[in-house]
């Protein structure tokens, strides 16, 4: 039997709709906002599907997941290289096109390690939305009886 008959490496409907799904949104959700979005045509998925075939779509490298030290894990169905920027405040993510150079590896020798595989950029920042209301925060506080 080919791979590509194999149940676990065939589109199924779940899984073409999850990724039919991802591939709309620019928004890098987690994978309860996606199980949010693909219920909509796929009433009776669950939690679970949507968690496993999402970890099969990012093994069989049509998607990306994004991992950042204590927070949710995203997805993104974009493969062109770029890198992403996170909102500090609200964790919002966005795309940086096009993409900075990643710095050499090969030159980089760490004891212990007998090579760097890659490299990744990420970038913190602030959204415009929580810019603004930080900004709004901040002029409530210097001129408290302008309300």
């Amino acid at each position: 039997m080919s791979d590509l008959h194999h149940p676990q490496t065939r589109m199924t409907q779940q899984r073409s709709v999850i990724l039919e799904e991802l591939r709309k949104l620019d928004t890098h959700p987690t994978a309860d906002e996606l199980y949010q979005i693909v219920r909509l045509r796929l009433p009776r998925i669950s939690l679970g599907t949507v968690y496993r075939n999402l970890v099969f779509l990012t093994e069989s490298g049509q998607i990306m997941r994004l991992e950042s030290a204590g927070n949710t894990n995203r997805f993104d169905a974009n493969m062109q290289p770029h890198q992403h920027v996170r909102c500090v405040c609200c964790g919002a993510i966005a795309d940086i096109f096009p993409p900075v150079m990643a710095p050499e590896t090969d030159r980089i020798h760490v004891p212990g390690f007998a090579r760097i595989l890659q490299s990744r950029i990420e970038y913190d920042g602030l959204c415009e939305k929580c810019a603004a209301a930080k900004a709004s925060e901040e002029a409530a506080a210097y001129y408290p009886n302008s309300a």
